[in-house]
């Protein structure tokens, strides 16, 4: 008896120690970073700027604040098409340099991705089209085609590496916003199966290559009145899924941005505590800044009631920018957020 139980624990014991996968590893650093604040994000932080074009070395925040975001956000939007550029200019080969540099530099990354209306040839916005989701499943008319754009993405997603070989681990936040309409897999653009479809495809594609740096964020727009059994219409379901976020702008008047983030954050809060996920602010933002304090007397004083991991602006551009930038009146007060214990920038997680 005694000689069996010994063999059973030595059978045992390499099961204990199965090694966390990459994306695991981000996991847990996430959900430890959140116990002391959360990470001040930034799209595409390092390519362009209010003042500035992507072949310049710069970054609006740094410049504001002497530090860098905790997490960059990048688009893969055109690399379906073999495109050398992404849907905003930017060369692919530049957005795989500046993803390995914030991971060296100890840094998270986050990517989403706009590819192109497969059936219309259009862009991420044409939604002319009911049938787009269902022309790209298996036995539809673009199903080829999606496959290769599956491969062109996996293929990019293979090349983020280190020098010793190591795969950078990433945030990747396919089909964002799809309770909205605006883009081709879109809440009136498709069923709730078709969705799920859509989802299960690209993510077992990539899983299906080895990818396991990949920590997978499911990421509807702003609501307002969420219940669970909306929710989980689209919901991906709890093994496909690690972090719950939600993209929030401030279109109309404030009062109603503050009811509804705070009623979505509410229901998300309780949702990721009963099924152990990660919730974060995955894109949020006040087009062009009309109001200098927004960063502080707004916003912040919503976060801070829940335990989001990260808040990401969106970009930075001539015509339209979410973020700071030094001769914007918002710089100060995003100075002053900067300045806050709980806020966290690069410095604060290397």
């Amino acid at each position: 008896m005694l000689m069996a139980a010994v063999t059973f624990m030595a059978c045992a014991k390499p099961a204990q120690e199965k090694q966390v996968s990459i994306a695991g590893q981000l996991e847990a650093r996430l959900d430890s970073i959140q116990k002391k604040g959360y990470m001040c994000g930034h799209e595409d932080a390092t390519m362009y700027g209010v003042t500035w074009e992507w072949n310049e070395n710069k970054c609006d925040i740094f410049d504001v604040t002497g530090d860098y975001p905790a997490v960059m956000g990048f688009d893969l939007g055109g690399i379906e098409m073999g495109d050398e550029k992404n849907l905003d200019s930017v060369p692919f080969k530049r957005i795989h340099d500046e993803i390995v540099k914030q991971h060296i530099n100890g840094g998270i990354i986050t990517i989403s991705w706009h590819p192109r209306n497969p059936l219309t040839g259009g862009n991420a916005w044409d939604v002319n089209d009911t049938t787009v989701v269902r022309s790209i499943l298996e036995g539809g008319s673009q199903h080829e085609k999606f496959k290769q754009w599956m491969t062109r993405v996996g293929d990019f997603l293979k090349t983020l590496k280190t020098d010793d070989g190591t795969p950078v681990p990433v945030i990747f936040r396919p089909w964002h916003e799809n309770n909205g309409s605006w883009f081709w897999w879109g809440q009136q653009l498709c069923s709730d199966e078709e969705f799920h479809g859509l989802w299960n495809m690209l993510q077992d594609y990539l899983r299906g290559e080895g990818l396991d740096n990949l920590l997978w964020s499911y990421s509807p727009n702003l609501d307002g009145n969420w219940t669970e059994e909306r929710f989980m219409k689209r919901y991906p379901g709890n093994d496909r899924v690690t972090l719950i976020g939600e993209d929030a702008y401030q279109w109309g008047s404030e009062e109603d941005f503050v009811k509804a983030v705070t009623a979505d954050l509410d229901f998300l809060t309780e949702f990721a505590k009963k099924n152990g996920k990660l919730i974060a602010m995955t894109e949020c933002g006040l087009k062009n800044m009309p109001d200098a304090t927004w960063w502080t007397r707004v916003l912040k004083p919503v976060m801070d009631k829940y335990p989001i991991c990260y808040f990401l602006l969106w970009r930075n551009y001539k015509e339209e920018y979410f973020g700071p930038s030094p001769g914007l009146d918002c710089a100060a007060d995003f100075k002053k957020l900067y300045d806050t214990d709980n806020t966290l920038f690069l410095k604060d997680i290397q």
